[in-house]
């Protein structure tokens, strides 16, 4: 795919995210009530907590912040490169991503203050305001790096890979809600928020980096006016040569198909004959 169609597509996708976004954004910031199904989805959950759901849950919600995202976001970087620098780069910028999103995320949260759901429902610690979720925003920045990663340089039946990373930073939004931290709009809006942060970076990272260092991303017309230069070097340097030949070589070549050509001397034919 070329880079400015790979560029215009994540733009386009992170612009209708943030746009979702947005508006949520503006539902919620009102007055911080519950929305559409936020209030049934958490009596639900409440209700419906066997011990080992309970384990389970919080085990993986575990898994959606400190050191696991950043370990699998250079591993998204690793992957993505082929040569040293550019798993390197690659791993730099997933970071840089993941760190930056956190830090903006962080921003709008203290801005709209949304009061998480009762305490006394909780059933793992959190702390701070609730829109949108630090842990959905986070899995899903890991998972679309992993996922963009694995599309990249993956092997080719990679569709199972790519549903495990993405059920897995599904997940861990959803049991945010189970567990009674966080409300369902939160984590919508958390994994809005993610979608178009994704965009926004992949969109810079086409139209900006060098073309060494975009990966699976190639610029078709400009390899097509390289490999056209390239062609007219050849033919330049063919005449080039043609030219270089010298009047001693013309010369022989000359007499060579004058002698090839050249009728038989029939007095030379019966000089031959012996007497």
């Amino acid at each position: 795919m070329k880079r400015s169609d790979a560029a215009a597509l994540a733009g386009a996708c992170g612009l209708g995210a943030w746009t979702a976004f947005g508006v949520l954004t503006v539902m919620v910031g009102r007055d911080g009530r519950p929305l559409f199904a936020d209030a049934g989805l958490l009596s639900w959950s409440v209700g419906h907590r066997p011990v080992v759901a309970v384990a389970l849950a919080r085990g993986l919600t575990a898994t959606g912040t400190g050191v696991v995202p950043f370990a699998l976001a250079a591993l998204a970087g690793i992957i993505a490169g082929r040569t040293l620098r550019q798993r390197a780069l690659a791993a730099a910028l997933c970071l840089g991503c993941l760190g930056a999103g956190q830090a903006l995320r962080y921003r709008v949260m203290a801005v709209v203050a949304r009061p998480r759901p009762p305490v006394a429902g909780w059933e793992t610690h959190a702390s701070g305001w609730s829109f949108p979720s630090g842990h959905a925003t986070t899995a899903g920045l890991t998972a679309g790096l992993l996922v963009i990663a694995v599309c990249l340089r993956g092997p080719r039946r990679r569709a199972p890979l790519v549903l495990i990373i993405g059920g897995w930073g599904a997940l861990v939004g959803l049991t945010r809600v189970f567990l009674g931290v966080h409300w369902s709009t939160d984590v919508v809006g958390g994994w809005l928020f993610a979608l178009g942060w994704l965009g926004v970076c992949l969109c810079a990272a086409g139209w900006w980096l060098p073309e060494r260092f975009t990966l699976g991303m190639t610029d078709t017309g400009t390899a097509h006016g390289r490999t056209e230069q390239r062609g007219a070097a050849g033919n330049r340097t063919g005449t080039a040569r043609e030219q270089t030949v010298g009047p001693r070589e013309l010369t022989d070549v000359a007499r060579g198909e004058k002698e090839l050509h050249a009728p038989d001397d029939p007095g030379r034919r019966g000089r031959s004959r012996p007497a």
